[in-house]
């Protein structure tokens, strides 16, 4: 059984003439310890999908179900447990609390679900030891790089040990070096922990990270691949745009 899955998932917004359609009967699936890259034109429903896919927005038709889960017949109370616990996101602007340093920005997942206190900073210590920022618990947003804050951005995210973590646009905010160090932070989480990612992506260069690499057009999956090179990548992208 997969670990995700949506069948028929649409989402329109307005009504009547004035209706669009972001996302268009969009059914997929996605396995535990897979890898997924999603890309397509811009506009073509990329961050729609993975809000709907995080339940952080309701789908006009269709469904998610998330480890058994479906999402549209959670209560609100069930629906927020489920991302607490089974849900991780990573954004492009990190959405750090610039009052609290590192490591209480790390254990906000855990504090939100009423973990000890002492417990929780213990373990998103031990998460942001992993992404190299052992030595910076204490400092603020402000007193780190962009670079070091999506480190903590991605320890918060895998500190509750999520069963998917949604990244949309991760690389999106940083140099280059900078974002290679985030790709293979996630990519050791799929081959060292097992994890399961889902990244929205415009990169080709961040794409290869991934198993598997979706391209989405006016809303619906029009290729669905296995590994691909930057080359392979380009070529496709370069296609749909040519489609438009």
């Amino acid at each position: 059984m997969p670990l995700i899955q949506t069948d028929n998932l649409t989402k329109t917004y307005g009504t009547g003439e004035t209706a669009i359609t972001a996302l268009d009967h969009v059914s997929m699936s996605v396995e535990a310890s897979e890898f997924v890259a999603v890309m397509g034109p811009s506009g073509c429903g990329k961050s729609t999908l993975l809000h709907l896919m995080g339940g952080l927005d309701l789908p006009t038709e269709g469904r998610v179900v998330i480890a058994g889960d479906s999402l549209s017949a959670l209560s609100d109370n069930a629906l927020s447990q489920l991302r607490r616990r089974k849900i991780g996101f990573i954004f492009q602007f990190f959405n750090l609390i610039p009052i609290l340093d590192a490591v209480d920005n790390a254990a906000l997942p855990l504090l939100l679900d009423g973990a000890n206190s002492s417990q929780a900073k213990q373990r998103a210590a031990e998460w942001l030891e992993k992404v190299g920022l052992g030595a910076r618990l204490h400092s603020r947003p402000d007193q780190l790089s962009a670079g070091q804050q999506q480190r903590v951005a991605v320890a918060r995210a895998l500190v509750s040990r999520p069963a998917v973590l949604f990244a949309d646009e991760p690389t999106g905010n940083l140099d280059s070096r900078t974002g290679d160090e985030v790709l293979q932070l996630l990519r050791r989480s799929v081959d060292d922990l097992g994890q399961t990612i889902i990244m929205v992506t415009h990169d080709a260069h961040a794409a290869v990270t991934a198993d598997r690499v979706l391209f989405l057009q006016d809303g619906e999956i029009v290729q669905d691949h296995g590994r691909m090179t930057r080359g392979e990548i380009y070529d496709v992208m370069k296609s749909l745009e040519v489609q438009r």
